[in-house]
């Protein structure tokens, strides 16, 4: 990976706890979102990972480079294997043809990212 990708994803993490940080003290929006966030991706029907896989799919349909780098993490976390965030990435590229092979590049530094940090 190179060092300007792993920056930018290093710098995407830092400024999401900063700002969760300071919108969590002053902001009661930010935690509704937030708690709607935790209450979206519990396990129901579709388990935590099968979300984020989903959410996946969206962030590169959306190329939401900070939603990349969550869910992609979060999907990690549950267990996701490579190939399963692959294809979470494919599902992206499909819908939104084109552009998604564009927001593709910055999910595989994502995911290149992690890999290297584990």
């Amino acid at each position: 990976m190179e060092k300007p990708d792993k920056e930018k994803i290093e710098q995407i993490i830092q400024t999401r706890k900063k700002a969760h940080s300071f919108y969590n003290l002053k902001s009661k929006v930010y935690k509704s979102f937030v708690s709607m966030e935790q209450n979206t991706y519990k396990d129901g029907k579709l388990s935590k990972l099968h979300k984020e896989l989903i959410a996946i799919g969206i962030s590169v349909v959306i190329n939401c480079e900070s939603c990349m780098e969550w869910h992609i993490r979060q999907a990690l976390d549950c267990g996701a294997t490579e190939d399963e965030i692959i294809e979470s990435i494919e599902v992206g590229i499909e819908m939104s043809g084109g552009p998604g092979t564009v927001s593709s590049r910055f999910a595989m530094n994502v995911l290149e990212y992690y890999r290297q940090v584990k």
